[in-house]
């Protein structure tokens, strides 16, 4: 039973991932700045995490040592301040169901991370290591011809014309999709990193609320430190209501906030092998919205 509920549960993150990566393109085409969207996210998140860990983890929640708080500081470092600004600048260079399928990497990464670490044992000799070590090499060799090689067309948009026109720039060339992919490839080993020392961080702080809150909160200090000098212009901190006043809400209570959570609990009670397997899922979801929304053409690789 308690497998069953991780498992509805990852299926639930895939969902609200692929949601994120919809509205974080089309906010991007629209002139949202990625500095903004990763700080007002997490200040979000902080408040509302924040709350809820004081009424809830109050009186369980353990002492937090330095030693645990500069762990949390690299956590965040790694799976948010790292991995989403280097995520989002190779979106801004692809496509939605690009930076879906890419994520593939993150179950074989996570998994040879894990095996390194001796965190996963893995048994050559029996079908299900050989399986693993398959697994992996299909995962890497995927995504190495999903970037280098354009193939024929697998399936056609449902519509000739897109209901949501993002593709107006020419930021889609052949260069810039190879270097949006690596950038996206680059972030999927942050993205790694983070699943498994979160995996170690919660042993030495179980309060999940509490621990989310010092993640987004260390996030926001260290992306407003980065937007000091890359964000500067206060023109880009306005918010009117718009798609990408929507993306910020979406990302700071649905992703910073439930899905941040309701990863930590898949990963303290599966393991980070366990959270990263689901991964392949968003691609189905934004695939086929991509396909009637922005009238995109399935190819066999990119």
């Amino acid at each position: 039973m308690k497998t069953y509920a991780s498992c509805v549960a990852m299926v639930v993150v895939q969902i609200g991932a692929g949601g994120s990566i919809i509205l974080n393109k089309i906010a991007f085409e629209k002139g949202l700045n990625q500095l903004v969207l990763i700080v007002y996210r997490h200040v979000i998140a902080t408040l509302l995490l924040g709350l809820l860990a004081y009424v809830l983890e109050r009186k369980k929640r353990p002492a937090l040592s330095i030693s645990a708080t500069m762990k949390i500081f690299v956590l965040a470092s790694l799976g948010t301040t790292i991995y989403l600004n280097v995520y989002y600048a190779g979106l801004i260079y692809s496509s939605a169901t690009v930076a879906s399928a890419l994520s593939n990497v993150i179950p074989c990464s996570t998994f040879i991370m894990a095996v390194l670490l001796r965190m996963e044992k893995v048994n050559i000799t029996s079908a299900s290591g050989r399986a693993k070590v398959l697994g992996t090499v299909i995962c890497v060799a995927g995504s190495l011809i999903f970037t280098f090689w354009k193939g024929g067309f697998l399936l056609k948009g449902f519509e000739s014309r897109p209901l949501i026109n993002l593709y107006s720039s020419n930021k889609h060339s052949k260069e810039n999709w190879i270097l949006g992919s690596a950038l996206i490839l680059a972030s999927c080993i942050s993205w790694s990193g983070w699943l498994i020392m979160q995996a170690v961080v919660y042993k030495a702080y179980p309060a999940r609320l509490s621990l989310n809150t010092l993640i987004c909160f260390f996030a926001s200090l260290q992306s407003g430190f980065l937007a000091l000098f890359f964000g500067r212009n206060p023109s880009l901190w306005r918010l009117e209501w718009n798609v990408q006043l929507l993306t910020i809400i979406y990302n700071g209570v649905v992703i910073s906030s439930f899905i941040y959570y309701l990863q930590t609990w898949c990963i303290s009670k599966e393991g980070p092998v366990f959270a990263a397997m689901f991964t392949p899922l968003a691609l189905i979801f934004v695939g086929l919205f991509s396909m009637i929304a922005f009238a995109e053409q399935l190819h066999v690789s990119r």
